[in-house]
């Protein structure tokens, strides 16, 4: 099991505060964390990450002995992905849908590297690319997303999903993901689910509930992977 913690802009443009919460998504058992590149990024904005800072929370990861990831989301935050040595890539749902030839170049440019890309925002029954390096995730572009937005809920994700990014309030369709197959499991992250800040902090999960999220998801798939 794979379990990307989503700081995104959760760090409400303190740029300090990506430390702690690195530091916590690790502690609560995340694999992967991931950010943002290229999305509310102008000069002044809540998501302002250059190169330097970029690199930074590479450094950070490493030292936490956690995975970096980031949703690359423009070209010049491609032009920044690429003076790294990251071997994975996130392809945003908003991606597919605004700017589907920069996704089709960083797709072209990048046989080599693992890519993981959510479809919330694509609404064609075949997949956008066919390529064996791209891990597709079930997804939802609502925030938060709710039981009547999950009416095509995969019943089994092995047959076209290898795992599910999730946008609903708690971890229980995280784990009902699991339970049919999902492989990955991306969940927003947060130290404060007060925080109005962005909306994602209602939707994110607490150290508290990702770690429980860790645990049962674990506890689940050794289960099916034991026959029951």
């Amino acid at each position: 099991m794979i379990f990307i913690a989503e700081i995104g802009m959760n760090y409400n443009s303190n740029f300090s505060l990506i430390y702690e919460l690195i530091k916590q998504a690790k502690l609560s058992g995340a694999s992967i964390c991931k950010f943002q590149l290229g999305w509310r990024d102008k000069p002044g904005e809540i998501n302002e990450l250059d190169l330097e800072k970029v690199n930074q929370i590479i450094q950070w990861c490493n030292y936490f002995n956690i995975e970096p990831l980031f949703s690359i989301i423009s070209e010049s935050a491609y032009e920044i992905f690429k003076k790294t040595n990251l071997k994975k890539i996130k392809i945003a749902s908003r991606s597919l849908k605004y700017d589907f030839d920069l996704v089709a170049k960083i797709v072209k440019e990048n046989k080599e590297k693992k890519i993981i890309m959510s479809l919330g925002m694509w609404d064609k029954k075949e997949k956008p690319f066919d390529a064996k390096n791209i891990e597709y995730l079930y997804c939802k572009s609502k925030y938060p997303a709710f039981n009547e937005d999950l009416k095509d809920f995969p019943k089994q994700f092995e047959n076209n999903y290898k795992g599910y990014s999730d946008h609903c309030i708690g971890i229980e369709t995280c784990l009902l993901a699991i339970a049919r197959g999902a492989k990955i499991i991306e969940k927003h992250f947060t130290l404060d689910k007060s925080d109005t800040t962005i909306r994602d902090h209602a939707l994110s999960a607490t150290p508290i509930e990702f770690k429980q999220m860790v645990d049962l998801g674990q506890e689940i798939k050794r289960k099916i992977d034991f026959g029951i």
